[in-house]
């Protein structure tokens, strides 16, 4: 690939990586699995993510004339971790710094090679340059704030004539480190690529989080689910799209059950299927055995005053035995940043 001639910002400092060729096993990083980091809908999305579990905390911001960074987004990062960790098993140096084709990102992800996929793309990583994040999460015990973007840097490297030969970009630290410690990255299901709905795709990766290789699976609360998916939807409409989930079934290696507890709380059980049973050691879990049931006392302030109805006063009574879950959490989103006003959202919004 030609190189760029004069190399900027903090590509000036790095060594590139020249993205591998041929088959690279999918990779995920475990806080962008846990936590509600991108818009579930692929229309923009302004209003923010207001987000707090236990000493952790995030909040992501958006861009009025790009919005939020969405869960197809994050297909780029993901691609990223998995270049980095088949790199380091072949004993190859790695580097923030990016250099690939469209092509090689294209066909990582599952997506076709044409122009609009090549359109997309460039849309694609400017959401995700444009998306602000600020979170705790791996700041040890000073409990600092650390501010980044997805992507700090992009460049497409391109021929006088204007074809375009390949593209550079630049990971922040945080993701960065996130990574290369490989005791904070899962394997994944490559059929997670085929998965067209943002709840779906999202589904897909609190399963392989949370419930891992464990025969008995683990258990949410609906209504704790709604708060961690960060989704804009009103929370009838979210167990609607659940619900419907659950009867077909289209998680790669998990399936979905709802129950009820004895104080009518609905639940949904997530287990994972023969397949991912048998699957190699190498791939890791969340660490958790048994059957687990996450749930917590919830406090989510969203612009629909008749959504706050939906929300008992009530202690949860929900088993609180997960290492990875909270005691609390918070989710707001702001009225005054582009938000329907109540009533305008319809069903499916994160489809």
């Amino acid at each position: 690939m030609k190189t760029s001639s004069r190399p900027r910002g903090e590509r000036a400092k790095l060594d590139p990586f020249e993205a591998l060729s041929g088959d690279v096993p999918p990779r995920d990083q475990r806080d962008l699995m846990a936590h509600p980091f991108f818009s579930l809908s692929k229309s923009r999305r302004v209003a923010p993510i207001h987000y707090k579990a236990g000493d952790v905390e995030l909040q992501v911001y958006a861009v009025a004339e790009h919005g939020m960074a969405t869960i197809w987004d994050a297909d780029v990062l993901i691609w990223a971790a998995s270049q980095i960790l088949a790199a380091q098993d072949r004993g190859l140096p790695t580097s923030r710094f990016f250099r690939f084709t469209p092509y090689q990102l294209l066909t990582g992800i599952g997506r076709t090679t044409g122009a609009r996929s090549y359109f997309l793309i460039k849309s694609a990583l400017t959401r995700l340059q444009s998306t602000v994040i600020r979170t705790t999460i791996r700041q040890g015990e000073h409990w600092r704030r650390q501010q980044f973007s997805w992507i700090n840097e992009w460049e497409e490297l391109a021929t006088r004539s204007g074809r375009v030969e390949g593209m550079e970009f630049v990971l922040p630290e945080w993701l960065y480190q996130g990574i290369v410690d490989r005791r904070l990255v899962l394997a994944i299901d490559s059929d997670y690529f085929e998965l067209t709905g943002g709840i779906e795709r999202w589904l897909y990766r609190i399963a392989r989080k949370h419930a891992g290789r464990q025969l008995g699976g683990w258990r949410f609360e609906l209504r704790h689910l709604h708060a961690k998916s960060g989704s804009l939807a009103r929370y009838s409409d979210f167990a609607i799209d659940i619900r419907a989930i659950a009867r077909r079934q289209p998680l790669p290696g998990y399936s979905l059950a709802l129950d009820r507890t004895a104080d009518g709380q609905e639940l949904v059980h997530i287990r994972p299927v023969e397949k991912l049973c048998a699957t190699s050691p190498d791939i890791r879990t969340s660490g958790a055995s048994g059957i687990r049931t996450t749930g917590a006392n919830l406090s989510v302030h969203q612009a629909h005053e008749p959504q706050l109805s939906l929300w008992p006063g009530e202690r949860n009574r929900a088993r609180k035995d997960s290492n990875e879950e909270s005691k609390s959490y918070y989710l707001e989103t702001r009225s005054g940043d582009n938000f329907p006003p109540s009533g305008t959202i319809r069903r499916r919004s994160d489809r």
